[in-house]
């Protein structure tokens, strides 16, 4: 039943139904990867999957596979596109910064990453790819401003990062 749009109550409950409805919708890799991308380019830094399924507005169950999922086919498009992985800004609360080791599994699927996914290698290349996607973000008049080395989790951007070639 609609009531009159000057009763408060009811446009929230509308908003919010409208909302829910469209977050349960269309929940395809290819349209959660298009809402993160939006999401994320709202980011400074990284967020957790748990923050990801938040900002998506997801509902259980399975909030942080679809959020996964969503990581995988933006991964596919960036590297089709020869883009740093915007994936990197997203990662896991119990791996020390970096993202779960789905997201080294896509990157070698792709054929940008050959190394241990739990070791320096990871970090390297987690770092590297962060970095390359926050320097796009930079103006140009700070690219030469350097972050503290010893995160690499920040970016620093004297690094650069040829897409085309396997770490």
């Amino acid at each position: 039943m609609i009531t009159s749009a000057r009763d408060p109550a009811t446009v929230t409950t509308i908003t919010v139904t409208t909302i829910t409805e469209t977050t349960m919708k269309n929940n395809s890799p290819e349209t959660l990867a298009r809402r993160l991308r939006a999401y994320l380019a709202t980011q400074h830094l990284t967020i957790t999957y748990q923050q990801a399924a938040k900002g998506l507005l997801l509902l259980p169950p399975n909030t942080i596979h679809q959020v996964a999922e969503a990581l995988e086919q933006s991964m596919a498009e960036d590297a089709a596109a020869d883009r740093p992985f915007i994936a990197a800004m997203v990662i896991s609360n119990h791996r020390g910064g970096l993202p779960a080791p789905g997201f080294f599994d896509c990157a070698a699927r792709l054929g940008r990453f050959s190394g241990d996914a739990s070791g320096a290698d990871a970090r390297v290349f987690h770092a590297l790819e962060l970095n390359a996607v926050l320097a796009l973000r930079v103006p140009t008049s700070l690219a030469s401003t350097a972050l503290p080395a010893n995160k690499p989790s920040l970016w620093v951007p004297q690094t650069k990062l040829s897409h085309g070639n396997r770490f």
